[in-house]
Parts: structure tokens; sequence; C-alpha cells
């Protein structure tokens, strides 16, 4: 199969998904944008040499069956997708990628290969399949998106926690654990809440001076931090969401981008950035390419058409 893999154009992404020292014995044709790998210093030359083809965007668009891109496809793309095609990657279809399943994945008749960490599906006319890769494949992306979001949106607050810093982290997951890791550096005095003790949390919600969000709810689901529940908050509240569900887990939130990451409202301060793990590309790019190499790209993605039989 033609796979085409595209530069994201999503804000503020770095992240590379494959590197040329992955590829091998690839049982797909690679066709590459140009300056595909520039942010890791790496030249087309290099998956000219490993058999892949360098093309413009257009063309990789054009000549691909398939089209890999990190991030969900934007706007500026939607032209070039034609009815039919494979669409590999993070699209989160009940997420920030709804309105492109409305848009584009529905009247083109896309196949949407979402590689969600904890349920990666197929989605095809309004129908959900198995996707056959395994679950929790890209555990080490999600951990760093804790990891790195809480580093990035205390210094963009301008605060390093001290033991009398009051800190609150919702889930246990591997987004959960990453924002443990980072913040467990500076503070001692975290409590983590799970899905099991949230009724704890309610209770206790208001001591709180930092509040990190590593779940994601689904759409019918009650947020854990209401529009009421918020306005109990102190004020100086900060609530960092590495989950990035925005609007949901603590309602009314929207996303922020790493120019523009926090927003106060009502005297409580909102970091909402969606793309974290790429603020340290460089270590996320290895551990992607290879883990990618060997579970999407080395087999034939056609594999992934059995839906349509």
């Amino acid at each position: 199969m033609k796979i085409g893999l595209v530069k994201t154009n999503f804000p503020g992404e770095r992240r590379v998904p494959l590197l040329p020292k992955d590829i091998k014995d690839f049982k797909n044709e690679i066709l590459v944008e140009e300056g595909f790998g520039k942010f890791l210093d790496i030249d087309d030359q290099e998956y000219i040499d490993k058999g892949c083809h360098i093309l413009s965007r257009a063309e990789v668009f054009s000549e691909s069956e398939a089209i890999f891109s990190l991030k969900l496809i934007q706007p500026t793309d939607y032209p070039y997708l034609r009815e039919g095609q494979m669409i590999i990657g993070w699209t989160h279809p009940f997420g920030s990628g709804r309105l492109f399943m409305k848009e584009q994945a529905l009247p083109k008749k896309l196949i949407v290969v979402d590689l969600d960490s904890n349920s990666p599906c197929i989605y095809y006319e309004n129908e959900i399949f198995e996707s056959g890769i395994p679950k929790g494949l890209l555990y080490k992306n999600s951990f760093y998106a804790g990891y790195a979001g809480v580093l990035d949106a205390l210094l963009q607050y301008g605060f390093i926690p001290t033991e009398e810093t009051k800190i609150a982290i919702l889930g246990s997951g591997n987004v959960a654990q990453g924002a443990f890791s980072s913040i467990s550096k500076y503070s001692s005095n975290i409590r983590m809440y799970y899905r099991k003790t949230m009724s704890i949390f309610k209770e206790n919600y208001t001591k709180y001076d930092i509040i990190i969000n590593g779940i994601e709810i689904g759409k019918e689901d009650d947020p854990i931090l209401s529009f009421s529940e918020q306005k109990s908050l102190k004020k100086g509240t900060f609530i960092i969401d590495v989950a990035a569900d925005a609007g949901n887990t603590i309602e009314g939130t929207h996303f922020t981008s790493m120019d523009d990451p926090i927003y106060e409202n009502a005297g409580k301060y909102y970091y909402v950035v969606p793309n974290t793990p790429s603020l340290i590309y460089r270590n996320v790019s290895q551990d992607l390419s290879k883990i990618l190499s060997e579970n999407i790209f080395s087999e034939d993605c056609s594999r992934f058409l059995s839906i349509k039989s």
C-alpha cells in the first residue's frame, strides 16, 4: 500500500514520527513530504537512501492510498482529501476531531484509523471497528504528555511548588503518572484521585492550589469539575489539564496553544495545551518512530481495509 507521510501543521507540533534508521523491510511503499525530518535535522536524502519517495505535500496527498498525519488534519488540507482515502494518526473522533469527522470523514467516506492509546479503532461511515492494533501501544507518549505538560505549565505560570502547595492529580493512567513524576520533584504534598475515589476529591477540591487533570471522560459523562464547582475554587487556583479534555472533564474549558498556553477566568487559571509531548519532541520522536515502524508501517496497511468486506 502507498502510505504518505505529511508534516503535521498542527500548531506547535515538532515530533517526527518516522526516522530513517527505523525503516526496515516495510511492506508499504512510503511517500514522504519534502522537509519531513527538518526538526531533527534529517535530510530528505536519508529517506531516499531507505527507499522512500520525496514529494511535495500536494503530491503526497494525491498519490497516496493512505495518509499518515500524526495530529489531526487541519482545514487547509481538506481540499487534498479524496473519497475513500485512509487516514492514520491521532484523529480524536469524539474530541477535537469531531468537526473533521462530520465535514470530511463521513461525506468523503474516509477510513479513519485512530491511534488512541487506550482504544485504537477504525471509523468508517458511522461505524466503529476493531483495528487489531495493540492497546496501550503509545503509552510513553501519554506519559510524556503529563510530564512535559506539567513542567511547561509551571514555567509559563511562573511558579514552582513548595511543600506548602496543595496539589491534586486526577487519574491513575499514563498521563497522570507522567504528571506525578514531574511535579513530585518539587513537592510531596500531592494527592492522587482515581475514578473510584473521585467522591473524596469532591469533598476536598476547594483546598487545592493546583489541580492536574489526567482523565478523559466520555461525551455522555458528567464533568468532574462543573461550572458551579469551579466558582468555589479559591482565587489563583491553577488547573493544568494535561489530558487536554477541553470542555469535558473540567466543564467549559477550551484548548490553549504553546504560543498562548494559559488563560484566566474569574480568578482561576487554565492550561489546556493539546500536544504537550511535542515540547520534548527529540525524546518522543525516537519512541514514536520505533513503535510505529514495528506496528503500523512494517505490515501492509491494506489490512485495515477488511472492514469494507
